[in-house]
């Protein structure tokens, strides 16, 4: 249900908020993705939080930072949605898994793995964690149409950054290590925070939501492709397939 107050956190009101929501995670990439959208306005900087809303393909379109894990990105979307928002794509980064996934890649998700806390206060720990397939379809059609180099699949997420990176020195440390081995030999692609969470949510909230990742780097493979080095932080690619993903999204909508 739409409210007419100022959100809580965001500290928005709907008539500050467009239908369609891109959500990065760092709000200094708000900023960078505000710039793909014509008339752009700042709505606010807040916490985590930093909002844009400007126009795309004749619709408002608005761009909402989220912060870090899934407790600061499920306030993002509630709020949001009380707002009038429904239709979510994430732009985030996210760590490879698979040894055969160079830093660069995106990771288009089609299933999230929920080893974080915030999904598990929507809904029973049997309940997938899935995008929305209209939205995520369109995202790989976006990549393909762009030629960025991609992987669908399935992600990990955690509420943990340094139990995956440092798990040997945390006192569950078998569980993590063997957990994250298990994952690995099921195809999981890679490893982020947030769209487990993004997914559950947006299902009990019955909106849509769907994701594209910038693997940055990857744990599995140090050697292979140097990514002992810097982390490939260009978000480039990833902006580009979500903003032509949400053109074609709007399209359809409109068709």
């Amino acid at each position: 249900m739409q409210s007419s107050e100022k959100m809580f956190h965001l500290s928005c009101t709907p008539e500050d908020i467009g239908r369609y929501v891109l959500l990065p995670g760092a709000p200094e990439r708000a900023d960078v993705i505000a710039s793909y959208l014509d008339d752009a306005r700042l709505i606010g900087r807040n916490r985590e939080f930093t909002i844009w809303t400007g126009n795309l393909s004749g619709e408002r379109v608005t761009v909402t930072s989220t912060g870090i894990g899934g407790p600061s990105a499920a306030i993002a979307m509630e709020e949001l949605v009380m707002c009038g928002a429904d239709t979510f794509i994430r732009v985030g980064t996210c760590g490879g898994m698979q040894p055969d996934i160079l830093p660069g890649q995106l990771i288009i998700p089609t299933g999230a793995v929920r080893m974080e806390g915030t999904s598990h206060e929507y809904m029973p720990s049997a309940y997938p964690a899935v995008p929305d397939f209209g939205l995520t379809s369109e995202i790989v059609n976006a990549a393909e149409s762009l030629s960025y180099p991609f992987r669908a699949g399935v992600v990990h997420c955690k509420d943990s950054f340094y139990g995956q990176h440092d798990p040997a020195h945390k006192p569950v440390a078998n569980r993590l290590i063997n957990d994250w081995n298990a994952w690995k030999a099921a195809g999981v692609l890679a490893s982020e925070m947030e769209s487990a969470a993004l997914f559950v949510v947006a299902a009990t909230l019955h909106v849509r939501c769907a994701t594209v990742l910038n693997m940055i780097w990857n744990q599995e493979n140090k050697e292979g492709y140097g990514t002992d080095s810097a982390p490939k932080l260009d978000m480039d690619a990833a902006i580009k397939t979500a903003v032509e993903a949400l053109r074609r999204i709007i399209a359809k909508d409109n068709g």
